[in-house]
């Protein structure tokens, strides 16, 4: 029974890991301002086009499907051309797995910095998440596969608890609840409930960290602890250094006010329209009706 849970099971998340055809990113990522920018402790989103992502998009109303950790160079993982292993991240049927920041060159991405986190604790959040490399997820649990295969539509209030239904150590499977619990791991906040202490002479407020399986990739994007980082704006950007492909003057409504009523002096005048002349007048056809009565 075991092994056919798991051919199942690991045929339900190729399934899920395919790739949808026509997926053209509108402002995809530039490589070299990409590997640039990002520092250790930066959390990349991805706009993925899986069957997956698709469903965690519309489950989460975002762009966002995906999330990684950039952790820096990982010693002893690389790719066959050399190229080194920088990201942490958890995929379905994979597990917790280390990646190559090209993996992502060809999506739309975005950068979210924490702010103000400490070089200690910077090193910390990453070793957390290397450690984690090789955390597997288990394809016989086909709980945690099927529910990304519920007909949709799903009503909102339910569709952040569809990711984290039916996982019982999410941090095998989302991507977004293994960088949580990173970054609890030294009490950095993301999206913390904010409660108050029973004492009334305590009057403070305590920050609870939520429960990591319920945090989405949009999570960081929205957060008020995290800087977004976008190359183009950072390596400064001057609007007056574009060079267009016309040289169309500023709309007269653009460039300075004018008058909706101002007649052209080159115009021609107002031609009245002429009066139906089959049509009688209004005057004939009473002097009509009162000569038939």
């Amino acid at each position: 029974m075991g092994f056919v849970l798991d051919r199942v099971g690991k045929w339900i998340a190729a399934y899920l890991q395919k790739e949808v055809s026509g997926y053209k990113p509108f402002t995809p990522s530039d490589p070299e301002h990409l590997r640039g920018l990002i520092q250790e402790g930066d959390v990349l989103l991805v706009e993925g086009n899986s069957r997956i992502s698709g469903i965690i998009k519309y489950l989460t109303q975002s762009t966002w499907s995906h999330a990684a950790l950039y952790v820096g160079p990982i010693a002893g993982a690389a790719e066959p051309d050399g190229e080194k292993h920088v990201l942490i991240e958890a995929n379905v049927g994979e597990g917790v797995i280390s990646a190559p920041l090209s993996k992502y060159f060809p999506y739309h991405t975005r950068i979210c910095r924490p702010v103000g986190l400490s070089d200690e604790d910077r090193a910390t959040v990453c070793r957390y998440a290397i450690n984690r490399i090789g955390f597997g997820y288990d394809t016989k649990n086909i709980v945690d596969l099927m529910r990304y295969l519920v007909p949709l539509p799903v009503p909102q209030r339910w569709r952040r608890r569809m990711i984290a239904f039916g996982s019982g150590d999410p941090t095998k499977i989302i991507c977004s609840a293994l960088i949580a619990q990173a970054f609890e791991a030294v009490r950095y906040p993301i999206l913390p409930k904010i409660t108050r202490a029973g004492s009334r002479s305590a009057r403070r407020e305590i920050l609870h960290i939520r429960d990591s399986s319920l945090y989405m990739p949009r999570d960081f994007d929205i957060s008020p602890y995290f800087e977004i980082v976008k190359p183009t704006i950072v390596l400064g950007f001057d609007y007056l250094s574009l060079h267009w492909a016309d040289r169309q003057k500023p709309l007269a409504e653009v460039a300075g006010a004018i008058d909706l009523f101002q007649v052209d002096a080159n115009s021609p005048p107002p031609v009245s329209e002429p009066a139906d002349q089959h049509q009688p007048v209004l005057s004939e056809k009473l002097s009509a009706m009162r000569g038939h009565s």
